[in-house]
C-alpha cells in the first residue's frame, strides 16, 4: 500500500462501519465517463457534505491493489451493468491537497512537493519505465504508462485547497493550476488517465471569463448536473435514520433540510443529519466547519444592498442572484453576486437554478447567518431578533397594544435598513420581529388563500399546541379592514383543519402617526 499511489480500501471500509447511507451509484455516473471526452470530473460541494468519503469510496471501488467486492456486495452500484467491468482494475493516484497545505504554510508551493514526493513513488512501484531525473511527475507517468500499457485512475480530494488557504499568493496558485493543466490538458492526457476525479467546495477557477481546466465536467452547487442525488441525504433516507433512531423526522427536516440542489428539491445536510441521529439531538453542528469567518467578512462588504438581501433572507424571503460571473476564487469578489455566490458554495445558502434565487434553507444555518449579523454589528436587526420572544407571546394573548409597541420597536429599527412604503416592506419586518416563532412554526409569506394571499401565515410545526396565525398586513389603512378581509378570504387547505384553533391578527401602518396599531381575534368557525 501506498501513501499516494494504490491506497488500499481501508479508509471505505472503516466508512461502512459506521451509519453509512448509500452513495455508491455515484461510482456508475463516474464509470459512464471513463475512457470518454468526458472522463475528467469535478465535484464540489460545501463542508461536511460527504465530499472526502465518495473520494475514499472511489479509490475502493478502482484500485487494483485490492478486493473490495465484498464492501460493495449489498450497495447500489453492485446491481449495476458496470460494476464487474471496472470493478480494482486500475492504479490509483489519491491526492488530498489539505495534506500539502498543512504542510508547507507559510509558503504554500506545494508543486515542487507533489512533483518530487508522487515522483519517487510512481517510479518505485513501476521502475522498469526509463524515466529520467529531470522528468516531472507527467513525463514519468506518460512513460511508465506506455511502459506497462496501464491507464491511471486520479482522484484529488480538497483539489480548492490552496485557492482557499492562499488566496493572497497569486504565484503559488498559479503554479498550482498550471502543474493541474499540465496533467489534464496535455496532448498526452489520455494516454496516462482512464478517468479522473476531482473534489473540493470551489468550481475550478477562472480566468478572465474561461475555466483553468475547460475539458472538465464541472458539478457544483449551483450546476449539479445528474449528481444532485449525491450531495447529500435525500427526504427518504432522512426518515429511514429518524425511524431507525427514533428521532423525529419533522425536527430533523426543520434544522437539516431545503437544500435545492439541481432538480432535487430536497437535500438534507448529510453530516448534520448523521450527528444529530447519533447524539439524540438536533441543533447546529455548522460551528466547526470553518467557513464562519468568511462569512462574516463577506456579508459586511454590503456591495449593492448585500445587507438588505441578508435581511430579507433571514425573514424568509428570497433574493435574486446571477452566479455566472464568479471567478470561482474566495479572493476575487466584486460584486453582491459574487458574496451571494460565495455563500452557496459554502453551504450558507440554497440555489433555486429555475429562478435564479437563493435562500437561507434551514434553521441550522439560520441560526449561523445570525450569529454572523452579530459579529457584524448590526445591532437593529439583532434587537429585533431578541425581542422576537416577547412579541410572539403578546400575540398568543390577544395583547395587542403589546403586539402594536413590539412592532414599532421592530419598525424603527430596521427604517434605516429595509424601505417601508407597502405592504410587503411591513411583511419583511414582522419577519424578522417574529423570529422566535420559526421555533414553533413553519411561516409561510404571501400564503396562497382561494381569494389571493394572506401576507403572513404562521402553521404550528407537528407536535405543537398554539393556534395558526393568520396576519393581515396593511399600509395606511387600519387593522379592522385587515381583520375583515382575512374573514372574507378562504382558508386553503393547510389552515382549514385548525379552524376551532386560529389567531386573526390585523396589522396596519398610519404614515402619518408613524405607528402601528394591532387588532386580533380568535376565530370561531361560523359553521
Amino acid at each position: 500500500m501506498g501513501t499516494y499511489i494504490n491506497v488500499g480500501n481501508e479508509n471505505f471500509q472503516s466508512a461502512l462501519k459506521h451509519e453509512y447511507i448509500d452513495k455508491s451509484g455515484l461510482i456508475a455516473v463516474v464509470n459512464d465517463t471513463l475512457f470518454s471526452e468526458w472522463r475528467y470530473s469535478c465535484v464540489t460541494r460545501c463542508r461536511r457534505f460527504g465530499k472526502s468519503l465518495a473520494a475514499k469510496m472511489l479509490c475502493a471501488y478502482y484500485d487494483h491493489s485490492c478486493d473490495s467486492r465484498s464492501l460493495f456486495a449489498d450497495l447500489e452500484i453492485a446491481k449495476h451493468p458496470s460494476f464487474e467491468e471496472h470493478l480494482n482494475k486500475y492504479p490509483v493516484i489519491y491526492l488530498d491537497i489539505t495534506n500539502f497545505t498543512t504542510r508547507d504554510i507559510p509558503s504554500m508551493d506545494i508543486v515542487p512537493t507533489i512533483q518530487r514526493e508522487v515522483k519517487e513513488e510512481v517510479c518505485r512501484i513501476y521502475p522498469e519505465a526509463e524515466t529520467l531525473p529531470e522528468d516531472d511527475l507527467m513525463a514519468a507517468l506518460v512513460k511508465i504508462a506506455g511502459h506497462y500499457n496501464i491507464r491511471f485512475i486520479m482522484i484529488i480530494d480538497e483539489w480548492d485547497a490552496i485557492c482557499r488557504e492562499a488566496s493572497d499568493k497569486k504565484e503559488a496558485m498559479d503554479k498550482y493550476v498550471n502543474l493541474l493543466r499540465r496533467l489534464f490538458k496535455g496532448s498526452n492526457t489520455a494516454q496516462v488517465f482512464a478517468g479522473v476525479y476531482m473534489t473540493g467546495i470551489l468550481p475550478i477557477k477562472k480566468y478572465k471569463t474561461e475555466s483553468a481546466l475547460n475539458n472538465f465536467m464541472e458539478y457544483s452547487m449551483v450546476e449539479p448536473g445528474n449528481m444532485g442525488q449525491y450531495f447529500g441525504f435525500t427526504k427518504d433516507e432522512v426518515k429511514m435514520l429518524a425511524g431507525k433512531y427514533g428521532m423525529d423526522f419533522d425536527e430533523l427536516e426543520k434544522w437539516y433540510d431545503g437544500y435545492q440542489i439541481g432538480d432535487e428539491p430536497s437535500i438534507f445536510n448529510p453530516n448534520s443529519v448523521i450527528q444529530a441521529v447519533t447524539r439524540r439531538r438536533c441543533k447546529s453542528y455548522w460551528a466547526s466547519t470553518g467557513a464562519f469567518d468568511a462569512v462574516a467578512h463577506y456579508i459586511q462588504m454590503n456591495f449593492e444592498g448585500l445587507k438588505d438581501d441578508i435581511i430579507r433572507m433571514l425573514a424568509g424571503g428570497r433574493v435574486k442572484v446571477k452566479t455566472s460571473k464568479f471567478q470561482n476564487d474566495m479572493s476575487v469578489i466584486h460584486s453582491r453576486d459574487d458574496v451571494l455566490t460565495v455563500l452557496i458554495h459554502l453551504g450558507y445558502l440554497s440555489y433555486d437554478w429555475q429562478e435564479e434565487e437563493c435562500y437561507i434553507p434551514n434553521r441550522e444555518v439560520a441560526g449561523e447567518m445570525v450569529n454572523a449579523v452579530k459579529t457584524n454589528n448590526w445591532q437593529p436587526i439583532v434587537d429585533s431578533i431578541q425581542q422576537s420572544k416577547q412579541l410572539l407571546q403578546a400575540t398568543l394573548e390577544g395583547d395587542c397594544e403589546a403586539v402594536a409597541r413590539g412592532v414599532d420597536a421592530a419598525h424603527d429599527d430596521n427604517t434605516s435598513i429595509l424601505s417601508y412604503n407597502n405592504e410587503n416592506s411591513l411583511a419583511c419586518v414582522l419577519s424578522i420581529a417574529y423570529y422566535y416563532a420559526r421555533n414553533d412554526y413553519f411561516i409561510h409569506r404571501e400564503l396562497a388563500s382561494g381569494k389571493g394571499f394572506e401576507d403572513i401565515v404562521l402553521i404550528p410545526r407537528k407536535n405543537a399546541s398554539s393556534p395558526v396565525i393568520v396576519l393581515e398586513l396593511k399600509y395606511d389603512k387600519d387593522a379592522d379592514s385587515a381583520i375583515e378581509q382575512i374573514k372574507r378570504k378562504k382558508y386553503p387547505s393547510k389552515v382549514a383543519g385548525y379552524a376551532d384553533n386560529l389567531l386573526l391578527v390585523g396589522i396596519n401602518y398610519d404614515k402619518e402617526k408613524k405607528a402601528h396599531e394591532c387588532k386580533i381575534e380568535r376565530w370561531t368557525d361560523p359553521s
